[in-house]
């Protein structure tokens, strides 16, 4: 009876906690479709397949929604952008892939960071973490530079979702091409300079 009785618990918790992703799911790419101020609670519960009642039970109000979804759209970038530190291949095609699957809905977010708090918040956010990773990802270059602080600089430039949009969108150039080229222009900058420690 205990067996049967744990089995359930642990079966109802699995599909709250995946009622509860697709919610996040559901809430993070309406917010890279749309202004912030076109997204109501019942287009998440549409998208997500669930009545608003499930929405808010899950989170309580929208503004607690709102932040779990900045929490969840973090941590998915995070974990979309790991890469072995010194590896310059593997960050220009994560980055690539990372733009490719979310560099058209940061762009939308972008366009509101002026006039809308909570964008304003996420793509600063966005900025700490994108040259987080560059620093952290060409940690070895970096180190080997006589000038750091302007090598990390045009390296964000060099993988930055608006270089991305220059090559991809504008030029309509393919994802091959467009890797090809933000490989260049991070090959370019590092030059000779090799990890410091090979």
């Amino acid at each position: 009876m205990t067996s049967a009785r744990s089995y359930t618990m642990t079966s109802r918790a699995r599909s709250v906690e995946g009622t509860r992703r697709r919610i996040l799911d559901a809430s993070v790419a309406l917010h890279h479709e749309r202004l912030v101020a076109d997204i109501s609670l019942d287009d998440v519960a549409a998208r997500a397949g669930v009545s608003v009642q499930t929405v808010l039970r899950h989170f309580g109000s929208r503004a607690r929604l709102v932040e779990a979804t900045v929490e969840h759209g973090r941590a998915a970038v995070v974990a979309e952008r790991r890469t072995p530190v010194g590896d310059v291949d593997a960050a220009v095609r994560t980055i690539v892939d990372h733009y490719e699957q979310r560099g058209d809905g940061v762009l939308v977010m972008l366009a509101q960071e002026s006039h809308q708090e909570l964008m304003a918040r996420v793509t600063t956010d966005g900025r700490r973490l994108h040259r987080t990773w560059v620093e952290e990802v060409f940690a070895p270059y970096l180190d080997a530079s006589d000038d750091r602080v302007a090598l990390t600089d045009l390296l964000v430039v060099a993988t930055d979702v608006y270089t991305w949009k220059l090559l991809r969108r504008d030029r309509g150039l393919s994802r091959d091409l467009t890797e090809n080229r933000i490989h260049h222009l991070v090959r370019s900058l590092l030059g000779t300079a090799g990890p410091a420690h090979p």
